[in-house]
């Protein structure tokens, strides 16, 4: 499967759920959108693939689990502040979204 981590290595990663307040496609890109996350603290900018699958508004309202701690990354011009998770099903993502009511910003252990 993989290597095998510690959980204090594991308990580095800032995973929480967010909660997607605004999204919309990239111009010149078939593939990616960017969303504005609330983690709960803040709003965050996110780009995202999968836009050839989704479209934006399947994910305004909805609770993901998002990767808080990553570099920022420059994006199509976007800075980029976090990762959404998604299972990779044949190259096309299926997000891991949140059942119930967790709040913005809930931590995930």
């Amino acid at each position: 499967m993989g290597n095998e981590i510690s959980i204090d290595l594991f308990n580095l990663l800032d995973l929480r759920v967010g909660v997607v307040v605004e999204a919309g496609k990239i111009p010149n890109s078939k593939k990616l959108l960017r969303l504005k996350v609330d983690i709960g603290n803040e709003v965050r900018d996110i780009v995202v693939g999968g836009g050839e699958y989704y479209d934006p508004n399947y994910f305004v309202g909805k609770r993901f689990i998002v990767l808080t701690n990553i570099k920022p990354k420059k994006i199509m011009g976007v800075e980029s502040r976090g990762m959404l998770l998604a299972a990779d099903v044949n190259g096309r993502p299926v997000w891991l979204t949140v059942d119930g009511e967790a709040p913005a910003g809930s931590h995930v252990r």
